[in-house]
């Protein structure tokens, strides 16, 4: 099987409009109102309509990618951001999840992918990752920058996946007449929404929660070799190193790290 983040009742409202992170009675459940999954066996609620079946011969590494940050980049990113053929996209974080996106919206041929960060580490495994070009933003000047960029045009998808005032500040000054701003980032405190800007300028601002349901798809890109889940990974710990491993990650940029994966001896 694999683990996702949400729990599935399958029969409530939510769930038929495949919506499963709002299911009434399971939905985000899994480090967030009951406990995580760093354990050899996790007991999983609503197991029957919450988990995918895995191949036989399926790379556990990969799979661990599509638990979360994968359909999270692909949902609440790529797809909300409806990324389309020749579509100029801007994904403002060059973390895992802002590399997931960088990684599913590519299956939707944009023309431009630009990734902004303040860590060049990031922007340069973004780089490799598929990125045409980035902008380090730890000046305060990434929206002059994209605008040079885009011939004053702006992009016509803003990606966020941060979760910051700043960053969703750039999403706002950067999207074109018609674009489109997609929030993929978790915001703890308030942010601006500049409307006496954007009243007439017929954008469409989207939020979810990953609702996993591109899971299987996702599965089978990852299977065939179109889409390299393992990229992702830049550190591998053993369970019994969890605390090296939790230190890795707050350290990213020293580190370099984007996704760290914990290993259960056998």
């Amino acid at each position: 099987v694999l683990i996702s983040l949400i729990s599935s009742c399958g029969r409530c409202r939510f769930c038929k409009k495949g919506m499963f992170s709002h299911c009434l009675t399971g939905g985000w459940l899994l480090g967030n109102s009951i406990d995580g999954t760093q354990a050899e066996y996790v007991r999983i609620p609503f197991a029957d309509t919450g988990l995918y079946l895995l191949p036989p011969d399926a790379d556990d590494e990969a799979m661990v990618m599509l638990s979360c940050i994968l359909p999270t980049g692909l949902e609440c990113g790529a797809l909300n951001g409806q990324v389309k053929p020749g579509d100029v996209v801007a994904i403002i974080g060059a973390g895992p999840v802002g590399l997931a996106t960088l990684l599913t919206a590519q299956l939707y041929s944009p023309a431009e992918i630009i990734m902004i960060d303040i860590d060049d580490n990031r922007l340069e495994a973004a780089r490799s990752f598929g990125a045409t070009k980035v902008v380090n933003s730890s000046d305060g000047k990434a929206v002059e920058r994209i605008m040079a960029l885009t011939q004053a045009a702006g992009v016509d998808v803003a990606i966020e996946a941060v979760g910051l005032r700043a960053t969703f500040d750039i999403c706002q000054a950067i999207i074109v007449p018609g674009g489109r701003i997609a929030n993929a980032g978790v915001h703890g405190k308030p942010v601006e929404f500049h409307l006496e800007r954007l009243w007439a300028s017929n954008i469409t601002l989207t939020t979810r929660l990953v609702d996993a349901g591109t899971t299987p798809m996702l599965l089978r890109m990852v299977q065939s070799g179109r889409l390299d889940a393992k990229k992702l990974i830049s550190h591998r710990f053993q369970l019994s190193e969890i605390i090296k491993a939790y230190d890795t990650f707050a350290n990213a940029s020293k580190q370099h790290a984007l996704k760290v994966v914990l290993k259960n001896a056998k």
